[in-house]
């Protein structure tokens, strides 16, 4: 059949084709002509008429895991009994033994395999205290697979590559983690992070999206347990400040304490400069100028503190 007939009938040119699976046809829902009667069932053969059926009778495993060493495709030995649940005797459970333990060290025989089976439980035990999703996992896991195979962690720390990649993946996806979180659950340390992370982004091209200050307020203020109308209340300043271009050029973090500071006064909230900027990770200081820097733009004003407990609700 023409390739223009392909998803409409070559007789009347009607768009809505009916796919009859049982009988394997295709018939014109307008015309009534079949179209083809040779669909192939990629279904399976079999019925099942309960969950387990189902689930005893299916012929794959899971799908391609990154986060595993071998993605998954493992083999594995029972060493007790044959394929029909009979029990072996000695000296065949003992040969089953002995080719478990050549088939376990076949696997990480190679040294890339060696090196995954490193990092990747590494991986998830800092994935696992940051909470991040399955879907950053995997990211994290394919871009440190990436990094193996181009031969950039060789003389270098894996543990340092593997919070690299988790703190490329959590800018990619603007997941709020900053690099401070990551260094304390990794066994590296700040600097040596920050500088494979820098060699991560320079050698595999990643174009790293603009942080900006919407995406802190919610972490920030369940750290210092405000109500979520004084939430939206940042958030409303942050988006007039945005509004009126006084966002640009300031770290983000401070900018969404400043705006959670003010509405925090607004609406009769009782917190603290230092407990703020304690929960943002930044300074008093910052947290004093940005104050000065929304209140400019939005307000019109400046206001200068006489002290740093000026500014506190009493």
């Amino acid at each position: 059949m023409s390739s223009k007939f392909e998803n409409s009938c070559p007789k009347c040119g009607n768009k809505n084709i009916i796919k009859d699976l049982e009988i394997g046809e295709e018939v014109c829902n307008e015309c009534g002509l079949v179209i083809s009667d040779s669909i192939v069932d990629a279904g399976p053969e079999w019925r099942s008429y309960n969950g387990d059926d189902k689930n005893s009778r299916t012929r794959t495993g899971i799908g391609l895991n990154p986060t595993l060493f071998d993605m998954g495709l493992s083999t594995r030995f029972t060493t007790n009994r044959d394929a029909t649940g009979k029990l072996l005797n000695y000296k065949t459970v003992d040969k089953m033994n002995r080719l478990q333990k050549y088939d376990n060290r076949s696997k990480v025989n190679d040294s890339q395999a060696r090196n995954l089976s490193i990092a990747l439980p590494e991986l998830d035990r800092i994935a696992a205290l940051l909470h991040l999703s399955e879907s950053a996992r995997d990211y994290s896991a394919r871009l440190y697979r990436k990094s193996l195979n181009q031969d950039m962690i060789r003389g270098r720390s894996i543990d340092s590559f593997v919070a690299a990649c988790i703190y490329a993946t959590c800018r990619l996806q603007n997941i709020p983690r900053p690099l401070k979180t990551i260094s304390a659950a990794s066994t590296r340390d700040h600097g040596e992070i920050a500088r494979t992370y820098r060699l991560l982004i320079r050698e595999l091209g990643l174009k790293m999206p603009i942080d900006d200050s919407f995406k802190f307020v919610s972490g920030i203020s369940s750290r210092l347990k405000v109500k979520r109308n004084t939430e939206l209340r940042a958030i409303s300043i942050l988006s007039k400040a945005n509004e009126k271009q006084g966002l640009t050029g300031k770290e983000p973090r401070g900018i969404a304490a400043a705006a959670l500071y003010i509405a925090c006064l607004e609406n009769k909230e009782r917190r603290t400069q230092k407990q703020v900027a304690q929960a943002a990770g930044t300074t008093e200081v910052t947290l004093r100028n940005r104050m000065r820097g929304l209140e400019t733009v939005i307000y019109g004003i400046v206001i200068e503190p006489q002290s740093a407990d000026q500014y506190v609700v009493q």
